[in-house]
């Protein structure tokens, strides 16, 4: 079959069945597995060339791993190093140690074979958790950020083990401890070279290709560097997966950021689901006819040790019980890596190709079992959480960004659009969660969180940043949040915007020299408006409004010294006012004068 009628095939089958698991609330992921395990050699046989299509698909994990990196500055990876480290590393520590120990007890294998398929099995699919994540809208919450933590130490110890593995084979062949020595050294040199001088290399070369202002070059040149970084990562023997990460993470903070991501994002959705199809492709089904109760048992166990030892460990941490079962769960199947590492072990003769193709299929059914297990924990927790239980705040690291913009309604979102455009960075918190979710859609990136506790806030950088804007309308909300912040954060510029002239009166008395009226210059326009309308000059209606406001101004201020006391405050409000009309009048009989005299 030649290659375009075997893509015709794929995309049919996507288009039929991706959707309808999608609307069964199954996710596409599983949809995908579907399509490989129908249209694959195993049930009709209409695409037979598995190997092909999944060394093609391969492309949609490095993409994948490219765009999380854009999304992680090098400030924000190395706060989340305690995480990455040591949660992830004793998840794979322990994990493997868990089923290995199953399987030399329980199942008979050999040591050496129990080490390399404990520690593969103790991987998790990056390419299947993440999209499942986000479709859950899981991905920016505390079980996401752990969960990314987790698979992205994952990644990284493919390569140790990789490594390693020549070293558990018996006889002659041993290959000499220098040149594992060598390997790794060379893996470090290379990562220490990406995150130096690849920033500077690849940004000149993105450079010279803006200035030619040609958008099928920007696109070529998008794919080069994901593919260029990911092939320099495969010669220095690191995964090809951590070489985009590493090529996304260098551009993370770099103008064409979100050029790149436009250009980048339809190719890495197809990809990926294209390689799942691979997966489903690959599966030996007869193996499931053949021994049903052996596999499935398997399955279960695989799937169970991951997600108890996934929980108990990311409960130790310190995490509520629910985003501990979220991650458990979430990381409770096979990973792609351990097609990858299974695969090296049948080339050293760990095991044979029967044990190789049990072991792809039971990756493969843990998979399968990810989505609807995700949903039914969902399902679960929304039934026996207590009913006025709130969502659980975002997980946040500290970006670095001089500002904080608390409150991302009317006036926080105008105010991040003018920063954005100058290139300022700034941390964004809301409380809304369906404004959260409105403002996410255009790919900005607010944080759900309550700035009014001291560890949120320095969660989000707080202590690093310079200046805070309060944009919350809530009077009572935003008081206690500027309170917290002088307490606490003494060193933040403070700026807040007020509702009203009672609001106004509070936030100045908390100790905010800068407060902006939120509806005052818009209302004040609006006058200066109507009066051109009514055929007033411009000149008068300008003067007029200026005059206003800084009678206006003045009167707030003064009113601040006795806000609370209505009677001295009305007494003001009509001095005022007396003092402004009196003011217009003369300026009428000046004018006035001044006419006649022209005349």
């Amino acid at each position: 079959m030649s290659m375009m009628i075997t893509l015709a095939v794929l995309l049919l089958g996507m288009v039929l069945v991706v959707p309808f698991t999608k609307r069964l609330g199954l996710g596409s992921v599983l949809g995908y597995l579907l399509v490989g395990a129908i249209v694959g050699p195993q049930c009709l046989g209409l695409v037979q060339d598995s190997k092909g299509v999944k060394e093609a698909s391969e492309l949609g994990v490095i993409m994948l791993l490219f765009l999380i990196g854009l999304e992680i500055k090098p400030a924000r990876l190395w706060t989340m190093r305690k995480t990455v480290l040591g949660l992830g590393g004793s998840q794979i520590i322990v994990t493997g140690a868990a089923i290995g120990a199953a399987l030399y007890y329980i199942a008979g294998f050999g040591s050496q074979e129990a080490i390399i398929v404990g520690l593969g099995l103790a991987l998790s699919s990056t390419a299947l958790v993440l999209p499942l994540l986000s479709d859950l809208e899981l991905i920016k919450t505390p079980a996401g950020r752990t969960s990314f933590a987790v698979l992205l130490m994952q990644d990284v110890a493919v390569i140790p083990l990789l490594a390693v593995l020549p070293l558990l084979v018996d006889g002659p062949h041993d290959p000499p401890a220098d040149v594992e020595r060598t390997q790794v050294y060379i893996a470090i040199a290379m990562i220490i070279a990406v995150l130096t001088g690849g920033r500077f290399l690849v940004r000149m070369l993105l450079q010279a290709v803006d200035k030619a202002r040609a958008s099928e070059i920007a696109t070529a040149t998008a794919l080069l560097i994901v593919l260029g970084m990911a092939s320099l990562a495969s010669i220095a023997g690191v995964s090809t997966s951590l070489g985009a990460f590493l090529a996304g993470v260098i551009l993370s903070d770099s103008e064409y950021k979100h050029e790149l991501e436009a250009d980048i994002a339809p190719f890495e959705s197809l990809l990926l689901g294209m390689f799942f199809v691979s997966v489903g492709m690959s599966a030996n089904l007869s193996l499931l006819s053949g021994e049903p109760g052996s596999i499935l048992l398997a399955v279960f166990a695989l799937v169970a040790i991951k997600a108890v030892v996934g929980i108990g460990l990311i409960k130790l941490t310190g995490r509520r019980w629910d985003s501990s079962i979220r991650t458990g769960v979430a990381l409770s199947q096979g990973a792609e890596f351990g097609f990858v590492l299974f695969a090296a072990a049948l080339k050293e003769g760990l095991f044979d190709d029967a044990m190789f193709s049990k072991l792809l299929l039971i990756i493969a059914l843990s998979m399968v079992t990810t989505p609807p297990l995700m949903l039914l924990v969902e399902a679960l927790l929304k039934r026996f959480s207590p009913k006025t239980a709130a969502r659980e705040y975002d997980a946040m690291e500290d970006s670095g960004a001089p500002v904080l913009i608390i409150g991302f309604g009317r006036i926080g979102q105008i105010v991040g659009r003018v920063l954005r455009v100058r290139r300022i960075a700034f941390t964004a918190l809301e409380t809304d969660i369906s404004q959260l979710d409105f403002v996410r859609r255009f790919g900005i990136d607010v944080y759900y969180g309550d700035a009014s506790r001291p560890d949120l806030l320095r969660a989000a950088g707080a202590n690093s940043a310079k200046a805070a804007l309060v944009c919350i309308e809530d009077e009572e909300q935003s008081i206690q949040v500027i309170e917290t912040i002088r307490k606490h954060f003494p060193h933040l510029n403070v700026l807040a915007s007020a509702n009203t002239r009672q609001h106004a009166h509070r936030l100045m008395a908390s100790g905010v020299t800068n407060v902006v009226r939120s509806t005052l210059h818009s209302s004040l326009l609006m006058a200066e408006r109507l009066m051109e309308a009514l055929q007033m000059p411009h000149a008068e209606a300008r003067r007029t409004i200026e005059l206003f406001r800084v009678h206006d101004e003045r009167a707030l201020n003064e009113q601040a010294a006795f806000w609370d006391d209505a009677q001295k405050v009305l007494q003001n409000a009509r001095q005022t006012a007396q003092e402004l009309e009196e003011l217009f009048e003369s300026d009428a009989k000046s004018d006035l004068v001044s006419t006649q005299a022209a005349q």
